[in-house]
């Protein structure tokens, strides 16, 4: 029996004559249709660079939220020209002037702790035109933004920055920071009540994190407690002592994470040094080594070794001692002596010979 053998494949059918012959096709082309790239508006398509709102928030102006309204009323230009959408990109490069000023380029994150004293309102501004608190920040402080609010009747720590990047990343709920406050309310509770509270409560429908309160202490008809939160919504203090039949009518935020309120007075302001910065948020934002202007520099190098002026610069004013001869002119009992005018053999302490020579049987010309 003859093997079968493979069978072949049909071969294909002649093309029609008539037919124009298929158009060759580039394989470099691209077969989807044309899209117009260029965006609309005056929209930034460069792939470096930081977004202007990230830009401005960056350089203190105000928040990324703040710097996109800002940016829609016309009052942010970059090299001359009125941006109408925070889609824009811009680099060192670049111009920018927010009400016609110049915006100074990003400087080392700054941080500043303020004790904000009650009836000043956290903003830049006050549509019923109260005083705010940066109405009354010192005038040599630069530009910056708060840390979280702190409403017009609550007062204590209020953390200043001049960089939106840090005042984002300290108000995330998820970084963790405790808010601990001292209350001072009008009741009567104990602390079985108050321990209700680490369920938390609902405000505006929105359930808040655990609450822990401690009363400690009872003073006529109200009572201290210390509360501690963690995410810092609207009133959320004054809210849930109201859940347990408190009035608050004194709030004092003494730490916000691990800046503490200390010892600063009210309306007082001091700058968090740039080390400690660097230790206490150094893990959730970049903190140059580079310390701010007005840091103290650390004496660099060692003073030369006998020199008088250098040895005086580590002295105390107390403690430097005017030289015998410019005592004896003050004194006016002897005139000081010449340049090259001998003033006695000086005695070695620890030997009864000049200082300056040397025993029998020692040096160059000493008898062998």
């Amino acid at each position: 029996m003859a093997p079968k053998l493979p069978s072949k494949k049909p071969s294909a059918k002649p093309r029609d004559a008539s037919r124009p012959p298929p158009k060759k096709v580039d394989a470099k082309r691209s077969s989807k249709p044309k899209i117009d790239a260029k965006p609309k508006g005056n929209v930034s398509t460069a792939a470096d660079g930081d977004r202007i709102a990230k830009y401005l928030a960056r350089a203190g102006i105000a928040s990324r939220r703040d710097a996109e309204k800002l940016i829609l009323e016309g009052r942010v230009k970059v090299n001359g020209t009125v941006l109408d959408t925070p889609a824009f990109k811009v680099t060192a490069k670049d111009v920018v002037l927010f009400d016609d000023k110049p915006v100074a380029h990003r400087e080392p994150p700054r941080v500043w702790r303020y004790h904000k004293p009650e009836g000043l309102v956290t903003s830049h501004k006050d549509e019923e035109g109260r005083s705010t608190v940066f109405q009354n920040l010192p005038k040599d402080l630069p530009r910056v933004i708060s840390v979280g609010r702190l409403d017009i009747t609550s007062e204590g720590l209020l953390l200043l920055t001049n960089d939106g990047g840090v005042s984002r990343a300290l108000e995330l709920p998820k970084t963790g920071f405790i808010r601990r406050y001292r209350a001072r309310a009008y009741g009567s509770v104990n602390q079985d009540i108050l321990d209700t509270l680490k369920a938390g409560i609902k405000i505006d429908g929105i359930p808040t994190g655990p609450i822990e309160a401690t009363l400690d202490k009872v003073q006529g008809g109200n009572v201290w407690i210390t509360v501690t939160i963690k995410e810092g919504k609207n009133r959320e203090v004054r809210r849930a002592l109201d859940e347990v039949g408190l009035t608050v009518n004194r709030l004092i935020r003494t730490s916000y994470g691990p800046f503490q309120l200390g010892k600063l007075g009210k309306g007082q302001v001091e700058e968090v040094p740039s080390d400690s910065l660097r230790e206490m948020i150094g893990h959730l934002v970049d903190i140059p080594k580079t310390s701010p202007k007005n840091d103290k520099p650390a004496f660099k190098g060692k003073p030369k070794r006998g020199s008088h002026a250098s040895a005086k610069r580590f002295q105390k004013p107390n403690e430097r001692k005017p030289s015998a001869a410019s005592a004896e002119r003050h004194d006016g009992t002897a005139k000081p002596q010449g340049k090259f005018q001998s003033k006695g053999p000086k005695r070695d302490s620890k030997s009864s010979l000049p200082k300056g020579s040397m025993p029998k049987g020692r040096g160059k010309f000493a008898k062998r």
